[in-house]
């Protein structure tokens, strides 16, 4: 149980690493390399962000809960 919570600890920190990543800065960098360009050739970076908010915020919740879990499990 330990080692599968884990593992997804491990995939969400990388995945929440990267959806960071992808968020448009205010001055460019990261962002633009990835993902600035191909969210201004799809019809608007509004629609675009809104979802990388929201994969943004359920993998912080997952990472959260995977923290929380290995908390408990650990307990002396």
């Amino acid at each position: 149980m330990i080692i599968g919570i884990s593992i997804a600890l491990i995939l969400a920190s990388g995945l929440m690493i990267l959806l960071v990543l992808l968020h448009k800065g205010k001055g460019g960098g990261l962002s633009d390399m990835f993902g600035g360009g191909f969210s201004s050739n799809f019809g608007g970076s509004s629609v675009v962000e809104r979802n990388l908010d929201r994969l943004t915020i359920i993998t912080g919740t997952v990472w959260f809960v995977c923290i929380i879990a290995l908390g408990l499990l650990m307990k002396p």
